[in-house]
């Protein structure tokens, strides 16, 4: 199944019940004035953010969703019964904005978070209403009002702590399943992840965090090229990215400086705000490099790129050098959200 990160969704609110024209009629009481109940209000469209959802594909089998109507009023001043609510479930993540005037309605960044994309109508009004003192038998009742109708543009955005950037065949893949229980394909040939992955990563009982790894980045990729453009969004939420370099491509491919600065091109035409954010530089693959030369090939890619911030080298393939880094992103996790916290407060 095609990963779907975005959707266009029309919700209908019901409209509201007609208030009722109706006069009491018993025996042994003539004139027993208007009765007529008022209508009930129309259900309303609400969006739900849940935990087990996480595509936007059932909308494209199922684009329009409707709340019901208000009840009709009746006699006896009996009021309609309330339309009842349609709630849609939605992945957590999801920004939701008006497809007409591109506004922003808001955004799903909490499980059970509930947001009103379609009011309800308002319910009509029985003749009882209208009675008064010059006029003691009314014949109106008013309508109900219609419910709101609106198309919506849905688009998911990955909630993450980390996100791995890097080209194709760079390795994320590898990383995620050597340290989470994600299991995302892997092969030697590009593009072999056609949609984002989210891995959780255990530090132990108490301690954990979420990674994200998307398709490859290619050269391009800000103007459309390449998968890579439709997911660099989904970095936009995470607070730190891992640059994934392989520091022994194939021959054919080029070097690990070239392709790193072809990433950092592409990600500083896409965003200043993603571009700024924290990257560290990890070199992957380096069980395809001898011992004697590892730390001369690493510094010089290092040099090259002028890299000020941290780097690691792994074989992710085979788990070397991953549990440091992840005990290193743990505890830069939690620093922030110690700095976080105390700038709330």
């Amino acid at each position: 199944m095609r990963f779907v990160d975005e959707a266009e969704v029309r919700v209908e609110a019901g409209d509201g019940g007609n208030g009722a024209v109706g006069f009491r009629r018993e025996k042994y009481i003539p004139m027993g004035g208007p009765d007529g109940g008022d209508g009930g209000d129309g259900g309303s469209v609400y969006l739900l953010a849940v935990e087990n959802v996480n595509t936007l594909v059932d909308f494209r089998y199922h684009a329009t969703h409707r709340a019901q109507r208000g009840q009709n009023g009746m006699g006896r001043n009996c009021t309609g019964k309330k339309g009842e609510d349609c709630f849609v479930p939605v992945p957590l993540g999801t920004k939701v904005m008006d497809a007409e005037t591109d506004e922003v309605i808001g955004d799903m960044t909490k499980i059970g978070q509930t947001l009103l994309v379609a009011q309800g109508g308002f319910h009509g009004l029985g003749n009882t209403r209208f009675k008064s003192s010059i006029n003691r038998a009314p014949q109106k009742a008013s309508k109900g009002s219609e419910g709101e109708h609106r198309r919506l543009n849905l688009e998911l955005t990955l909630i993450a702590d980390v996100g791995l950037l890097g080209m194709p065949n760079a390795g994320k893949s590898s990383l995620i399943r050597s340290v989470s229980s994600a299991t995302p394909k892997v092969a030697d040939y590009p593009f072999t992840t056609l949609h984002p992955n989210l891995g959780v990563v255990r530090i132990d009982d108490l301690r954990s965090f979420v990674i994200a790894d998307i398709p490859g980045v290619i050269e391009g990729a800000a103007e459309g090229a390449g998968l890579g453009l439709q997911f660099l969004k989904h970095l936009s939420r995470t607070s730190l990215l891992l640059h994934i370099v392989d520091i022994e491509p194939y021959e054919s491919a080029e070097s690990p400086v070239e392709a790193a600065r072809k990433i950092i091109n592409e990600v500083e035409k896409w965003s200043d705000d993603l571009a700024n954010k924290p990257r560290w530089l990890v070199l992957n693959k380096i069980d395809r490099v001898l011992d004697e030369e590892l730390e001369e090939r690493a510094q010089a890619i290092i040099e090259q790129l002028n890299w000020q911030a941290p780097v690691f080298k792994i074989a992710a393939i085979t788990g070397g050098g991953t549990q440091e880094l992840m005990y290193a992103i743990m505890n830069y996790l939690e620093q922030q959200r110690q700095v976080d916290s105390e700038q709330q407060s």
